[in-house]
């Protein structure tokens, strides 16, 4: 990592050095299934495979389906549906660490204990008095607990809920820095903004929708508010309060429902996986929670390229198709539910294209009392739906 310019910081790489992250590793981990897709295949420390992985810049799935496998595709035992926790790649786990610039005297509050190694890391530099982490699952919480006594440290570590903070019973005190090592989507707690002093930072993976996760680096100020810039990737698991549906949308779209009403959109419907991450993240933000899926028409086709129908749900049940044809609009749609999603998600079209097309690197977030913001350039340009989308749109 230090060849690659991962690793910068002395502080980190000392921690890095000093702490083993095989210790943290369990002795199953799972993969991807190469011949099941939507599986996820148990490794065993028996395998081969794993003693490398175990020091390779790879995340690795530590648990599935929340310490319950669901069984394979042909109801093998072990094998899962969902990742539910990992051990993170090493490059983001020091990426982020040094996003956080804390130094010695700071006490820092971690949200997703995991198996303890990027707490390990935290005790390394810090000490262990300084480092305060809450994990929401029992099982791994004494896993990581455990695992952190093997190599010596013996960190304040909650079995609790790190979203409703501060917890009553529970003096924990306040913070000068907050890290969190799973995403929050849609919205980053207010709680957490509350924990830390001002002056601090705070650095939480951050997802919108279908929009891959981002990096966040929030400043906290003196009227429990807080602001920063998106920094980078970060692709992590979401925090469990905010898990979206994970039904097909052909279980959720009918068509024969009373109450269907037809229409139309001049909004080529295939914007909704134009491949912008700023676009993206501000269709989920300002349409949050939205699902969208396409099914091609002929499969075989490349994308774009033929007929196709797309598919948008939203929690409260809303949701809506249209069927997109290379001739171009308007476009056939149908909406079911209290909103009209095809409305919302041109008025988000519009709001990014009036913003000039924001790329990640132009995106931030405030967040207080009331929510969180997606803003762009500067925190006073918060971005919002409004109007209808142009007559005739195109995701060029």
């Amino acid at each position: 990592m230090t060849r690659a310019g991962h690793l910068i910081d002395p502080l980190w790489h000392r921690a890095v050095l000093a702490v083993d992250r095989a210790h943290f590793i369990p002795d199953t981990v799972w993969i991807t299934s190469r011949d099941h897709p939507g599986y996820f295949e148990p490794i065993t420390r028996a395998d081969a495979r794993f003693a490398e992985w175990a020091h390779q810049d790879y995340a690795l799935a530590v648990q599935v389906d929340d310490g319950t496998p669901a069984g394979g595709p042909n109801g093998e035992a072990g094998w899962g549906r969902l990742r539910t926790s990992s051990i993170s790649q090493p490059s983001l786990v020091v990426a982020m660490l040094q996003a956080l610039d804390a130094c010695d005297g700071h006490r820092v509050l971690e949200i997703g204990t995991g198996t303890g190694y990027n707490t390990a890391l935290l005790c390394h530099a810090l000490t262990e008095r300084a480092v305060v982490s809450t994990e929401i699952d029992p099982a791994l919480a004494a896993v990581a607990v455990d695992n952190l006594a093997r190599v010596g440290y013996t960190p304040t570590v909650l079995a609790m809920d790190g979203v409703g903070l501060p917890v009553s019973g529970v003096d924990m005190g306040d913070f000068h820095r907050l890290i969190a090592t799973v995403a929050a989507r849609g919205s980053i707690p207010h709680s957490w903004v509350r924990q830390v002093h001002p002056g601090g930072v705070i650095v939480t993976p951050y997802e919108a929708g279908q929009a891959a996760g981002v990096l966040v680096r929030l400043e906290v100020g003196d009227d429990e508010t807080a602001h920063g810039r998106i920094i980078g990737p970060a692709p992590f698991m979401v925090l469990r309060q905010h898990r979206p549906d994970r039904r097909p949308l052909r279980e959720i779209v009918d068509e024969t429902a009373p109450g269907v009403a037809a229409g139309h959109t001049d909004l080529n419907p295939r914007v909704l996986t134009y491949p912008h991450q700023g676009w993206q993240l501000v269709l989920g933000h300002l349409v949050p929670d939205l699902r969208h899926a396409v099914y091609e028409a002929d499969p075989d086709r490349p994308e774009w390229a033929g007929q196709a129908s797309v598919y948008v749900a939203a929690p409260d049940g809303s949701w809506a198709l249209a069927e997109y044809t290379p001739a171009g609009g308007p476009f056939e749609t149908a909406r079911h539910g209290p909103d009209d999603l095809w409305t919302r998600i041109a008025a988000a079209w519009n709001t990014w294209c009036t913003a000039g097309r924001p790329t990640t690197e132009r995106l931030g977030v405030s967040v207080d009392a009331d929510g969180t913001r997606l803003w762009a350039d500067t925190p006073d340009h918060v971005l919002r739906s409004y109007g209808a989308a142009p007559s005739t749109v195109t995701a060029g």
